[in-house]
């Protein structure tokens, strides 16, 4: 045997002991959960010793390699230039419940889109900044099923005025009429477009003054 196929050899083993060594590791940092108020006999301590647990490889290697979601702190501070958080008392709290109608004359409660993420957007027709923000909304409506994702954007205006523009825009989400009696925090807006993030469970997730691009959307629906 030469000297070049001794070397490689060598290195293979070196490879196989080292992923060995590494699939220890992750299963060293794993610890097994005991039910309460059952006792343990000795042999089974001897046992978990002696018998480790089996590791799938494939899924430690995918966990390395599998990105964290972001905060939603981070969020909010790499942001802070385009948009700015408001109303964080109502963060992670029930959002009041109401019924708006559509541009159609159609019955909207906020509490049956429980189950799924809602964006909830005050706008106008007027306003510069909401037109800006149109794409953007129609891209997530593109981009998640309406299982997953609710848009309802609310106008104090005219329907027939709000309507015209939904569809000179195209626009393709749930457009809702506001006659000014809603609770707050809804009625404390100010400044539009404000948009405020839902969870499944119905709790505020986060408020927002300014234009939200998909983007960001995107990141908050999906941070912890």
């Amino acid at each position: 045997m030469s000297i070049r196929d001794k070397h490689g050899i060598y290195w293979v083993t070196a490879l196989f002991l080292a992923f060995v060594v590494t699939l220890g590791v992750l299963h060293g940092c794993k610890r097994e959960k005991t039910e309460p108020n059952q006792p343990v006999s000795p042999n089974s301590v001897t046992d978990a010793a002696v018998k480790p647990a089996s590791v799938d490889p494939i899924q430690a290697a995918a966990n390395l390699f599998r990105e964290p979601k972001p905060s939603l702190q981070a969020i909010i501070k790499a942001s802070e230039q385009k948009w700015h958080a408001v109303f964080p008392e109502w963060w992670g709290k029930p959002a009041p419940d109401f019924t708006l109608a559509d541009i159609d004359g159609k019955p909207h409660k906020l509490s049956d889109y429980r189950g799924r993420d809602v964006i909830l957007v005050f706008w106008a027709t007027w306003c510069g900044p909401c037109k800006l923000e149109v794409p953007h909304l129609k891209e997530l409506r593109n981009g998640y099923s309406k299982e997953k994702l609710a848009i309802l954007a609310v106008s104090a205006e005219a329907a027939g005025l709000v309507k015209g523009f939904a569809g000179e825009q195209q626009i393709n989400y749930t457009v809702l009429l506001n006659p000014g009696q809603l609770p707050e925090p809804y009625s404390k807006v100010e400044f539009i477009p404000s948009s405020f993030f839902i969870d499944p469970e119905g709790n505020f997730k986060l408020a927002i003054r300014g234009i939200v691009q998909s983007g960001d959307a995107k990141a908050i629906m999906q941070a912890q």
